[in-house]
Formats: C-alpha cells, sequence, structure tokens
C-alpha cells in the first residue's frame, strides 16, 4: 500500500490470467474454436498497455503542446483505420472520406469543449487530463459510427428497392432515405443511453472508479462521470450525425438514382 493506494506487483497481476485459462477450459469442453482469438487478444492487450503506459509515463513527466497533439491526432487516425478494416469492402470510397471528416469534426470540437471550458484544464495541452479523456470520447465516437454505418449499409441492402420505389414516386434521396438514417442513428446512440441508465445502479464505470480507487473524493469523481458521460454522448452524436447526413448521400448519384455497391461485396 503506497498513499493509501493498493499497489498489483507482477505477481498478484499474473493471478489475474487464470480467468484466461477458465475460459479456455470452457472453449474446450464446449468446442468453441476461439482459443487463438483469445490468446492473440490477451497476449496484444498485454503488449500494448504496457508499452502505453511507458509512452504515458514519459508524456506525463515531458508534457508539451505538439506531444498532447500528435497523440490526439494518432487516436483519431486509428479510431478512421479501425472502422475501415471492421467493413472492408463494404466502404466506398466517398463513404470512407465521410467516415474520416465525421470522426474529426464530430469528437475534436466535443473534446476541446469539455476540456477547455468545462473542465478548464490547465495548461490547455495538459496530457494527464486531456489525453484520457480523448481517448473516451473518440473510443465511444468510434463505436457508434461503427454501429451507424452497419445499420447504413444494411438498411440500403435489405430495403433497396423500398428506397427505389420512393425515388419513382417523386420522393427527393434525402426522403427516401430517413428511415434509415433514423434507424442507424438510433442503433448507434442507444449503446451509450443504456449505459448511462444503468450508471450508478447497476455498475460504477470505469473513470469514477478509477478516482475512488487512487483516493479522489467519491463526490468529486460522481461529477467528473456525469461530465465525461455527457461528453461521450455528445461525441457519439455529433460524429454518427455527421457520418449519415452526409453518408446516405454517397448511396446516390447526380440524378438521384441508387447506386449499386454490390460489387463492393
Amino acid at each position: 500500500m503506497n498513499n493509501g493506494i493498493f499497489e498489483i506487483g507482477y505477481i498478484e497481476l499474473g493471478l489475474a490470467y487464470i480467468f484466461i485459462i477458465i475460459i479456455l477450459f470452457i472453449m474446450k469442453r464446449r468446442q468453441i474454436s476461439r482459443e487463438k482469438e483469445l490468446l492473440i487478444a490477451t497476449v496484444r492487450m498485454t503488449a500494448q498497455l504496457i508499452i502505453v503506459g511507458y509512452i504515458l509515463a514519459f508524456i506525463l513527466e515531458n508534457p508539451h503542446p505538439l506531444i498532447s497533439l500528435g497523440i490526439i491526432l494518432l487516436m483519431v487516425t486509428f479510431a478512421i483505420y479501425t472502422v475501415f478494416s471492421k467493413f472492408e469492402k463494404q466502404l466506398s470510397k466517398p463513404l470512407k472520406k465521410v467516415i474520416a471528416v465525421a470522426l474529426f469534426l464530430g469528437t475534436l470540437p466535443v473534446l476541446m469543449f469539455f476540456t477547455w471550458v468545462v473542465i478548464g484544464i490547465e495548461p490547455y495541452y495538459n496530457p494527464q487530463y486531456l489525453i484520457p479523456l480523448t481517448g473516451m470520447i473518440i473510443g465511444n465516437s468510434m463505436t457508434g459510427i461503427s454501429l451507424g454505418i452497419k445499420t447504413l449499409i444494411e438498411g440500403f441492402t435489405s430495403k433497396k428497392d423500398e428506397v427505389v420505389e420512393a425515388l419513382i414516386l417523386g420522393a427527393t434521396a434525402k426522403e427516401a432515405s430517413n428511415n434509415i438514417i433514423n434507424s442507424a442513428f438510433d442503433s448507434a446512440i442507444m449503446p451509450t443511453i443504456n449505459s448511462m441508465l444503468g450508471m450508478g445502479i447497476i455498475f460504477l464505470p470505469g473513470m469514477m472508479t478509477g478516482q475512488i480507487l487512487s483516493g479522489v473524493d467519491p463526490t468529486l469523481s460522481v461529477l467528473y462521470q456525469i461530465a465525461i458521460m455527457l461528453g461521450i454522448l455528445g461525441g457519439v452524436s455529433l460524429t454518427t450525425y455527421i457520418a449519415l447526413i452526409f453518408g446516405y448521400k454517397t448511396y446516390f448519384n447526380h440524378h438521384v438514382q441508387l447506386i449499386d455497391f454490390t460489387h463492393l461485396n
């Protein structure tokens, strides 16, 4: 125990890996072929977090605005790459551009408002606050936009005939796509809303738990958690809205005709 904080050593950490052994046993017993994926995920998680830990230690000891900016841009870039990799050949080039722009325009303004106005961190590039908050906002926005785009793609695939029929009857591209857009936006924000509904009663969120474990007054950690959840909701909503409101247009040509993207699959 150090300054009221219970420290975890390498031996104690090693004991936590017993859960991986238990899951591997269950998978083997149930003939679920996920052992390789679980092992790879475990190794990657461990290696990535250890590396990030050393990098963060260096950044916190040597704060600099260019380093903080570089980390933020790296996070957004990796988030864009992750979204692209989830869909592989299902995304057209125009839609990829929309997703990339949406992740930048949807997360960075929310991040700046949250850190500089709501919290008012000093200096403005303080990595102790900026980097963790960036990770939470961008990470959740990435998940939200992935769900929204997934529903958008499925909508234009399964409801293609409905969209074409609406266009024939004189509807605009926006009117013909309205139900698909609404469904996609709903699917994107619902996980965040469900998470907000369960906080405090069903579970204590990660940020709040971390602050309490580090000795922060629970009432203060509650204020931080409420604020960051509102920031996350804002990031998810804005990012997804931008992606959908411009993304649906990529499915139509200049003559307001539905484009066939089945060759991408």
